[in-house]
């Protein structure tokens, strides 16, 4: 039988679990499909064997960026070295477009049909981008149902495969299996070093204005591991870490609420139901930037999709102590507050099923399709 090589291409944790579920689904559907390309811990766990660790290219925000160019670099020199001895028959990029769509204009020259898995948020900001993503990209797999007419305009074919937050674990937590006892706060600081070494800082001072009696319990990303623990070690008080995806859901179950860096570690919590906050911010240089780009209302995807400001945000120049501090205790104190963001939870998540199956499902499928 002649087998078949797909190229999957991830710079991040939450590309690294789409690429997980994606081998998962396309495997169950044809055995002789084989992997190669670069991912994370959950892609390992699928027996696919990355070029390099996609810790590498954990960055976000310019100034980040910067310093590290030549060590990027180096890795897309590495990937598109790799594809280009492959030949794979199709190469799919998933999210982390800063990378990925810098990679699939390189071996754009090859001939290999590039699938790319997250339409990338042009909607939120530099929208001329369209233009250059359909001189390098086949098809797009889309997780939001607004998504696809705006890069169809462009001539770029698009699947709506639906949200794979719909298969996160962060819906079956047992609050009894939770770390702390009493109330607890989960904080969520992201997978990037950069933006941990920001938001990490804020959240720590924002816990220290908050009742005393809440336990925080700390969500952990492979690809920062280490510095959470090192920084929450120096907090001073008592701080659960949790890792592992049932973990988190066991956390999730138990919280009275949450505070949430922008993404989808926010769709997350809506998953699980727990009430939380937003907040997120880069470096004075960086957020500069893009307050002249942004271009949508909400960083929220529960209130983009709602078109409400249903979860508070703090974004910016406002992810203040102060500001997320009041935020939070209105959820911890106010049964009403929590209820509406839950009812809220629910509309937003119906919007987000694809037409059949599952989303990882219905992205294999339209692989498939594609070969």
């Amino acid at each position: 039988m002649l087998r078949m090589m797909l190229y999957l291409a991830a710079g991040e944790a939450s590309g690294d679990i789409l690429g997980a579920r994606l081998i998962a689904a396309l495997r169950a559907r044809d055995s002789s499909l084989e992997f190669a390309g670069i991912g994370g811990e959950r892609m390992a766990e699928q027996g696919f064997a990355s070029l390099f660790d996609i810790r590498q290219l954990a960055l976000m925000g310019v100034a980040e960026v910067l310093p590290s160019l030549f060590r990027l670099k180096q890795r897309m020199e590495e990937a598109v070295a790799d594809i280009t001895a492959r030949r794979p028959r199709l190469i799919i990029t998933i999210d982390s477009p800063g990378f990925t769509l810098r990679l699939a204009a390189r071996v754009k020259h090859l001939g290999i049909p590039v699938i790319h898995y997250v339409a990338p948020q042009v909607w939120a900001w530099r929208p001329g981008r369209v233009k250059k993503i359909a001189q390098c990209v086949d098809r797009i797999l889309a997780l939001l149902p607004f998504e696809a007419p705006i890069f169809e305009a462009a001539g770029i074919p698009v699947d709506f495969v639906g949200h794979p937050i719909l298969e996160s674990e962060a819906a079956h937590g047992v609050a009894e299996h939770a770390p702390g006892d009493g109330r607890r706060l989960i904080i969520m600081p992201g997978s990037r070093r950069g933006e941990v070494s920001r938001l990490l800082p804020i959240f720590a001072e924002t816990l220290k204005r908050l009742p005393g009696d809440l336990h925080p319990i700390i969500g952990l990303a492979g690809t920062v591991e280490e510095m959470v623990r090192a920084r929450t070690a120096e907090w001073g008080r008592p701080v659960s870490l949790v890792r592992s995806p049932q973990d988190k859901a066991d956390a999730f179950a138990a919280a009275r609420a949450g505070l949430i860096k922008s993404g989808t570690s926010s769709l997350e919590a809506a998953v699980a139901g727990l009430p939380h906050v937003i907040g997120y911010t880069f470096n004075p240089i960086s957020n500069a930037i893009i307050r002249q780009l942004h271009l949508v209302k909400y960083a929220s995807l529960v209130n983009l999709l709602l078109d409400e400001p249903l979860v508070p945000e703090f974004l910016l120049h406002q992810c203040r102590p102060e500001g997320l501090a009041a935020a939070l205790r209105r959820l911890i104190e106010d049964d009403e507050a929590v209820a509406r963001q839950r009812e809220g939870f629910t509309r937003a998540l119906a919007r987000l099923h694809p037409e059949h199956g599952l989303p990882s499902e219905a992205a294999a499928d339209a692989v498939l399709r594609q070969l």
